[in-house]
């Protein structure tokens, strides 16, 4: 059996789990209803009590979609209580970000704008310094998604470390993404003879 898929989740005040007929499973709570994506697989049972819920697992073949299935229950408790936070900082001369209604306009040295669509779901905010960007909502996984695809647009490169990254938000009580770019030493200038 999966020890992480053995622990008990906790319930708070105000959140709701159900499952329906095909086995889906719903979180709704303050901030609003998680879909957990894919469904619950037949062999696995989520068993609610008052204050808290547990996967249980009917064969050892399940075992590793059981560990999966009890993250993602809690995932969606802890986003529907509490959400979820990504910050993305840009480094570079001239990089910047800006929102164009649900667009989010990024200049990151190339010859063209580059526009992305903010998913539905999603509350993109741009700092006063057009340099540090706030993903936030209650799906950990969209939000994750939509955080790599902007840092996959321009990844922060090894010899003067421009680029996108992930940065620590100091002040989240949840421990968020921090990206440690190892630097490479440049060339070194051949003298003359």
């Amino acid at each position: 059996m999966s020890k992480v898929g053995k622990a008990l989740i906790p319930i708070p005040k105000g959140v709701e789990i159900q499952i329906d007929k095909d086995r889906n499973i719903q979180v709704k709570g303050p901030k609003g209803t998680v879909v957990v994506k894919p469904s619950l697989p037949l062999g696995l049972s989520l068993k609610l009590e008052d204050t808290t819920a547990l996967i249980e697992c009917s064969h050892e073949d399940l075992s590793p979609k059981h560990g999966l299935f009890r993250s993602l229950v809690n995932n969606a408790v802890v986003g529907v209580t509490e959400g979820y936070q990504i910050r993305l900082a840009l480094l570079g001369v001239g990089y910047k970000a800006q929102l164009k209604g649900a667009k989010l306009d990024l200049a990151l040295g190339f010859s063209h704008p580059t526009l992305l669509d903010i998913p539905e779901g999603i509350t993109v905010v741009v700092d006063k310094t057009n340099t540090v960007i706030v993903i936030s909502g209650i799906d950990k996984q969209q939000i994750g998604k939509f955080a790599a695809e902007v840092r996959g647009l321009k990844p922060p490169e090894p010899y003067k470390g421009k680029g996108v990254r992930y940065e620590t938000d100091k002040n989240s009580p949840r421990k968020t993404r921090h990206e440690n770019v190892r630097r490479k030493e440049g060339k070194a200038a051949k003298g003359k003879a």
